[in-house]
């Protein structure tokens, strides 16, 4: 491309596709134009003074990567309406986004979304095959999934993108009608004898998303890329990706799996 004004523009302008950055998402995203993104799929820090000990759930502790970069309570509503903000102005009115958190600070996310100018289409229930063992309240083995959109007369779905009105289940109810449920059951994913960060979304999850609210050569932000799995997941499905991680362990590891497109990455020491 000659070096015109006019290139020098479009390189800068498409220089953040399909790339992930090493830095605070904030200051990353007041990097991008306006209006530029289709999709946002992001599972934001817990708030919960989350530890991410290795041995978590009976992993072998050398696989499991180090870091969690955790907000603390107190903090947690002005700093989930300040990356909102950025996410509200990067969306095209076209677009849409997946904010998963728990329990305990929904009513922060919930309240920040209200505040930012996003609307709420639906909120989802993804329940999972494990939760952590209570003594004086029920056990929590489900996650919330908080599907928003800039402009709810805008936005685009593709509710046919999975199945069509004819196709059937086992039992001979509606496929479609029952993929579209808003609650899923989806289960973790065990990566046994790889490398992995504590947390992650499962590809089938991630997979679900992408089919009902982008297509290919859209572009899909993940403002909290832990392991990379929206950015991995994305590029296997032909759309474009941006992102951003502040923990450079989990950050290597993200750029390691996009730059070999290789989406488990086995231990090579031995126990």
């Amino acid at each position: 491309m000659p070096s015109t004004p006019t290139g020098r523009k479009l390189r800068a302008r498409t220089s953040y596709r399909d790339r992930i950055f090493h830095e605070d998402c904030v200051t990353g995203m007041r990097r991008l134009p306006s209006d530029i993104v289709d999709l946002v799929i992001t599972d934001p820090p817990f708030g919960i003074e989350f530890k991410a000990k290795r041995p978590n759930y009976n992993r072998t502790p050398h696989r499991v990567i180090e870091g969690y970069a955790d907000v603390s309570k107190m903090e947690y509503f002005e700093f989930t309406k300040t990356w909102l903000t950025e996410v509200q102005r990067l969306l095209k009115p076209s677009g849409s986004a997946f904010i998963f958190s728990g329990w305990n600070n929904l009513k922060d996310i919930l309240n920040a979304i209200s505040e930012v100018g996003l609307e709420t289409v639906n909120h989802i229930i993804w329940k999972y095959q494990f939760g952590v063992a209570t003594k004086r309240r029920f056990v929590t083995s489900h996650y919330h999934c908080l599907f928003v959109a800039k402009d709810d007369n805008e936005r685009i779905f593709h509710a046919n993108s999975r199945y069509s009105r004819e196709d059937r289940t086992e039992d001979g109810k509606s496929a479609r009608y029952r993929d579209m449920e808003d609650v899923w059951v989806i289960q973790r994913e065990y990566w046994t004898g790889d490398i992995k960060t504590p947390t992650k979304l499962p590809r089938q999850l991630i997979e679900k998303l992408l089919d009902y609210a982008s297509l290919e050569g859209d572009l899909v932000l993940d403002p909290f890329l832990g392991s990379g799995q929206v950015p991995v997941v994305a590029q296997e499905h032909q759309r474009q990706f941006v992102g951003f991680e502040i923990v450079p362990e989990y950050f290597d590891f993200a750029s390691k799996r996009l730059a070999t497109r290789c989406y488990r990455i086995p231990d090579q020491t031995t126990d």
